[in-house]
């Protein structure tokens, strides 16, 4: 499929950016934070004295008639995953981009530097079914098809099942992988779902937000159309007690959907399209480091 040359401008802008970003600051506070962490398998060999003896594979012991140990070494490559919602809710943008193209461009800057610490990024891209799976790789081409594919796939549904992408990328992922799952988490019963990945992998939320989800203009009688279920609504905008109702069931949303996240033990860089991202990730990386580095 050949890609509009409006879109290959923007993915090229997209790249620009992030990699800047990745050299100057992104790189150091990755690599700190999302180190290799424990030991893989490698082979097994002949029990030697000292071994420990919790490490003697006991089936090879029996087949061969001589005691083998197990052999680690220690992982040092991490396998980095895209979890990228593309509902149809994701084509909102008030300000200067859509929610779908800030979640490329946050999606570039995690892959990029995961790219430059010699990690394998992968994506999976779904709305009520997986969409897209692309399995974890290296390099730069690799990660542009990934941009490319969050900015130009058109989806086959409208519709968001967050617990139907986390069951498919728990069976996908074997080994544990760092996890960035960048939605507007405008969906619920995912919980357990949510859950039973981290308890398996690092996970970390990073909540897509466009303010004219949480505050409204006074522009007269405004007409809706939810983006994934096509019900079509009005309100009355110039009226103070519906802007302030609307205000107040999106600031319920939005704290209900931190209070699940945190209920399910991860992590959440919240991004918006009208804030740059970056102090987003300091403040997430600065609170993470401490945390596994304590004085």
């Amino acid at each position: 499929m050949s890609i509009p040359k409006e879109w290959l401008k923007k993915i090229r802008v997209i790249e620009l950016r992030t990699l800047k970003l990745v050299e100057n600051l992104m790189s150091g506070k990755y690599h700190s934070v999302f180190k290799g962490r424990g030991i893989d398998f490698d082979e097994v060999r002949e029990y030697v004295a000292g071994d420990d003896v919790r490490r003697i594979d006991w089936n090879v012991t029996a087949r061969t008639g001589k005691p083998y140990v197990k052999k680690y070494v220690e992982e040092r490559e991490l396998t980095v995953m895209l979890l990228v919602d593309a509902s149809a809710s994701g084509s909102i943008g008030s300000i200067n981009q859509s929610k779908r193209e800030l979640a490329a461009e946050v999606a570039a800057l995690l892959g990029f530097s995961a790219i430059a610490n010699n990690d394998r990024v992968g994506m999976l891209l779904f709305t009520d079914h997986t969409e897209r799976y692309m399995s974890p790789s290296k390099g730069r081409i690799h990660m542009l098809g990934i941009i490319s594919l969050i900015l130009t796939h058109k989806p086959k549904s409208k519709l968001t099942d967050i617990a139907t992408a986390l069951n498919h990328l728990n069976y996908a992922i074997s080994r544990r992988a760092v996890i960035f799952i960048l939605s507007d988490f405008m969906d619920s019963g995912y919980e357990r779902a949510l859950k039973v990945l981290a308890r398996k992998h690092d996970v970390i939320a990073v909540p897509v937000i466009d303010p004219i989800e949480l505050e409204i203009p006074d522009i007269g009688l405004l007409t809706f159309e939810d983006s994934e279920t096509g019900e079509i609504f009005q309100l009355k905008t110039s009226d103070p007690k519906v802007r302030e109702v609307f205000s107040q069931y999106s600031a319920m949303r939005v704290e209900n959907m931190r209070q699940t996240l945190r209920s399910c033990g991860v992590d959440t860089i919240e991004v918006s399209t009208d804030k740059p991202y970056l102090d987003s990730f300091n403040k997430f990386f600065e609170t993470r480091y401490h945390r596994i580095n304590p004085q």
